[in-house]
């Protein structure tokens, strides 16, 4: 059986380990069916046999379903329903031998390894750094649909279950031991088939599964107990509140867990079959694995990384000690890195070292870093003025206030610190990386880094190439991200780049629709049944209305630097008549208790009785429409950047929509979107809101091909 090693020792215990040919990864595919069916029914035929082992060749343990093979599934029919089943039966085989099986667990095993394991009387997991086990199907739209759900729940019963279920998490080694995801720990992977072996020999009846056993009653009690009516009468509102009913695949995990604890074993894993099989051929199932499989394994793999060899940041300063710049250099120092903080003033530089530790505490106190760490990592954040700072560094980050003749001048004087193969990046989220550059002695070494607030907890960062920014700044700047352990996208030099442009669309329309008589209760209720993390309205609020004014007035200064007008390449006429309005009644946001929301002293906010005054237009526009506003308008603009060649693809357009702007993640992007309503039923729509709003919702055919040709190379 190429693929699954088979061994007998002289004690008669089989071990199998699975090295399944031309995969870097053991996957649940056509190839695992055969060799799994061959195992299966060599196991049942062998004579003498005391106790079965399942390892691994590979790296990790198992890495569970072939999701290129979910990903093809278009029809939710009886033969697909008969595969699933199918591929449930090898496991169900395999815990009804009548000796016991142990799964010597090497590395990570997660989705269907992780059920593998669960099949097995006793898991056992090597105490290593890559090791790992869990069920993060919820996470790509899906369930456990190899007996996941049913087995943990019969596993750890309703309550400490559903965690793991419905959050998707990983647990390391001794996590997962303590959590009862696993019975012992190794030290060396050496260890795991003697343990195994060991265990074996000392109980060899112990074969039959608890769910086996006549009288099994589900950890902390069965379905009729009071605390675990309780948690499954409360959980699904909790689960609508979480997820606004837009991802179906909790909702459906809570089903097959609850139901599994009134029904017997093997209808409770025809039900998860089932439930399976609707969210395997669902639009949000499809656009979460290739959004969040596929499309951010290939940017974490450096899928638009220039070719060359990988670097790593050794040394660097960040200048600009605010918020943006201490966050910079907690996520540097966590990752070993030598800082340097500089501001105008030493105190200023040690308030944003104070900023770092108060993130630190934050972490220590929640048992998410030791405090030993935190202190380790503090003293590699040395706070500095400019002209005492030591130069020759791998890397200098600006991350002054968003005013081009600031950074300019940070820029020129600055720049004599880097080693001379260290690279500048700018922290700016809509200035022009071309024209910042020329502030810079050598502008190949020059280019944009937009880190997005809070650093330490936003994964994504939009790198920008200027005119001359060279192939190795880039490749550095990329390799940097990736050292950072966050997700880079690179855009072309434009205004406002790409997240901040649409971004800005988005506060812009809920400004548009206030103006056209629509209730403001109403703009930001669309928002949130739309997905989008917050409204429009209250956004604008925490970003501050005074700040977006003080952006339009940079672009009017850069417009007169350029000769041009009107050069930023979006509509903005309604935040600049509503947003501009409340601003000028000193109505700036959270900041100063007044915005479009009043704000409390009790910490409530409610929105402004006088936003009515605002309206120009008698309303009249129905619900449906205010979404389809809010997030076509988002989508027309993203569209319009891929087009124009600022996006290079569609997945960092996708990545980049949800990462940095908060475009709803169920959607898988904002170009996911199109394919997801369909390139006709989208461009028609987008044609009827241009007709009835105007040409912000335009969309070209030149855009619209673009990501047809997409469809047929996937094809």
């Amino acid at each position: 059986m190429s693929g699954f090693d088979y061994a007998k020792d002289g004690d008669g215990i089989v071990t199998v380990t699975m090295d399944m040919a031309g995969q870097a990864t053991n996957t649940m595919n056509a190839a695992y069916r055969e060799l799994m069916a061959a195992t299966m029914n060599r196991l049942e035929a062998e004579k003498e046999l005391t106790g079965v082992i399942f390892t691994s060749g590979k790296k990790t343990f198992f890495a569970g379903g072939d999701l290129n093979a979910l990903l093809a599934q278009r029809g939710a029919d009886a033969a697909y329903f008969d595969y699933i089943e199918e591929n449930k039966l090898f496991f169900r085989r395999l815990e009804r031998l009548p000796v016991p099986v142990v799964a010597a667990i090497n590395g990570a095993a997660l989705g269907g390894g992780y059920e593998l394991c669960l099949a097995c009387n006793l898991r056992i997991l090597v105490d290593g750094p890559d090791a790992v086990v869990g069920l993060p199907e919820v996470s790509l739209g899906l369930l456990p649909g190899a007996g996941g759900v049913v087995r943990l729940v019969a596993h750890l019963g309703l309550e400490k279950a559903l965690p793991w279920l419905l959050e998707g998490e990983k647990a390391r080694p001794a996590q997962a031991l303590s959590e009862g995801l696993v019975d012992d720990l190794v030290a060396d992977a050496e260890e795991l088939i003697p343990r195994a072996n060991a265990w074996i020999k000392a109980n060899p009846s112990a074969h039959a599964q608890p769910w086996d056993r006549p009288g099994f009653v589900h950890p902390g009690g069965g379905a009729e107990i009071p605390k675990v009516r309780q948690i499954a009468t409360m959980a699904p509102t909790a689960l609508i509140k979480k997820t606004r009913g837009l991802l179906p695949a909790p909702g459906k995990i809570l089903d097959v867990a609850v139901n599994s604890m009134r029904m017997g074993f093997d209808s409770a894993l025809r039900n998860e079959s089932r439930a399976f099989l609707s969210l395997v051929v669902s639009p949000e199932a499809k656009a979460a694995i290739s959004t969040f499989f596929f499309g951010m394994n290939g940017i974490r793999s450096g899928r638009a990384r220039p070719q060359g060899a990988k670097s790593e940041i050794a040394r660097s300063i960040v200048i600009g000690a605010g918020m943006m710049g201490a966050g910079v250099a907690y996520v540097q120092a966590a990752k070993g890195i030598e800082v340097q903080l500089v501001d105008t003033s030493l105190e200023a530089a040690e308030k944003g070292k104070a900023a770092v530790q108060v993130i630190c505490g934050k972490l220590v106190e929640r048992g998410r870093m030791q405090a030993e760490a935190a202190e380790a990592l503090l003293g590699r954040i040395r706070p500095v003025v400019l002209s005492q700072a030591e130069g020759c560094v791998d890397l200098i980050i600006e991350a002054v206030f968003e005013d081009f003749d600031l950074k300019s001048r940070v820029i020129a004087d600055s720049f004599t610190l880097l080693a001379s193969d260290g690279i500048f990046g700018t922290n700016t989220s809509t200035l022009p990386v071309s024209l910042l550059a020329e502030s810079c002695p050598e502008p190949t070494r020059f280019v944009g880094m937009h880190f997005f607030s809070p650093v330490e907890r936003m994964e994504l960062v939009e790198l920008i190439t200027g005119e001359k920014t060279s192939t190795d700044t880039l490749r550095r700047a990329y390799d940097h991200v990736l050292q950072l352990g966050k997700v880079p996208i690179v855009v072309s030099d434009s205004r406002g780049f790409f997240t901040s442009r649409v971004f800005s669309t988005y506060t812009d329309e809920g400004a548009a629709l206030l103006r056209d008589g629509v209730d403001p209760v109403v703009i930001e209720r669309g928002a949130h049944v739309a997905g989008m993390p917050v409204g429009p309205l209250a956004v604008s609020d925490e970003v501050s209305l005074s700040l977006q004014m003080k952006i339009f007035e940079t672009h009017r200064s850069l417009d007169a630097r350029l000769g041009v007008k009107d050069g930023f390449p979006t509509d903005h006429a309604a935040t600049l008549e509503v947003t501009g309005a409340l601003a000028e009644k000193g109505r700036i946001g959270r900041k100063s208790r007044a915005g479009f929301y009043d704000y409390h002293a009790d910490g409530s906010k409610t929105l402004w009785p006088g936003l009515a005054e605002l309206a120009t237009g008698n309303g009249g526009i129905d619900f449906r429409t205010v979404q389809d506003r809010l997030i076509y308008r988002q989508v027309c603009e993203t569209l319009r950047c891929y087009d124009e060649g600022v996006l290079h693809s569609e997945i960092e357009a996708d990545l980049g929509s949800i990462l940095g702007i908060g475009f709803p993640a169920h959607t898988g992007g904002a170009l996911r979107f199109i394919h997801g309503v369909g390139i006709g039923a989208f461009a028609a729509r987008a044609a009827e809101l241009a007709a009835a709003f105007g040409p912000r919702f335009a969309v070209t055919q030149s855009a619209l091909d673009k990501l047809a040709l997409s469809v047929t190379a996937a094809a």
